[in-house]
């Protein structure tokens, strides 16, 4: 046999070992997509599972920060975390409205602290004045909401005394006289008396009082009677800011 015919015949196999492995591979193929589909939908769903229905990511912990009217335990009394449900599918708006349901509540933020955590941020409202309906005092803050009770009135928080008739609306413009002042001025102040909306009046600690007239325009009111309570040389025993451009003394 020539060289020739024994080269020919070698690369007549070495042809047919080429086609055979590839209808092999053309074979093989659909199924080898098939198998990494089948893989990657068995991570997905176990990622899934893992997440939103197992045992291994589910609530164990709660933690309350920012608390000092309220106890942690008030809030999440309130708040109604489900423990032992997959973090992944915890309602955190309707925790945050739970808490800031609660008076002493002026904000809340909840977050999930994975792997096992819900964390609540509490924003408390402060209070600025003290009003007393009935035998009971309690605080307001800047809004003018009542959100706590005290056994007896605060002596550093105004006072506010409510005229016959006043209302929750008397309440809130005196919150906002009170919130409009520097803190150097709302110290000085005793008492806050509101006949009606147009009608507040202030009493400060050293007696002498002050015509504040209505809400409006309440952030000059506090500008205005702040340089002229810094006057150390006036003996006032009123001073009239009720027309803020314009205040008069006497």
């Amino acid at each position: 046999m020539s060289p020739t015919s024994t080269r020919s015949r070698g690369a007549d196999d070495d042809t047919r070992q080429l086609f055979l492995e590839r209808r092999r591979r053309a074979r093989w193929s659909p199924w080898r997509w098939v198998a990494g589909v089948v893989v990657v939908l068995g991570l997905v769903a176990a990622a899934l599972w893992l997440v939103f229905f197992s045992s291994v990511l589910a609530v164990d912990e709660v933690e309350v920060r920012g608390t000092d009217v309220l106890g942690a335990a008030d809030v999440r009394t309130a708040a109604r975390v489900p423990e032992g449900r997959p973090l992944a599918r915890v309602d955190v708006a309707g925790i945050e409205r739970r808490v800031e349901a609660l008076a002493a509540v002026r904000d809340a933020t909840v977050t999930r602290a994975w792997p096992d955590g819900i964390r609540i941020d509490v924003v408390e409202r402060v209070a600025i004045a003290v009003v007393v309906r009935g035998t009971t005092a309690q605080g307001i803050d800047a809004d003018g909401v009542a959100f706590r009770t005290y056994e007896e009135a605060p002596t550093d928080l105004p006072l506010v005394e409510l005229g016959e008739g006043a209302d929750d609306e008397a309440v809130v413009e005196a919150a906002r006289v009170v919130a409009a002042m520097p803190a150097a001025t709302a110290a000085q102040v005793a008492s806050i008396s509101v006949t009606s909306v147009d009608q507040i009046s202030l009493t400060l600690r050293d007696g002498s009082t002050v015509v504040w007239g209505s809400a409006e325009d309440s952030d000059a009111k506090g500008e205005v009677l702040a340089v002229l309570l810094a006057q150390d040389d006036l003996d006032v025993e009123e001073y009239d800011v009720s027309v803020p451009a314009r205040p008069t003394t006497r």
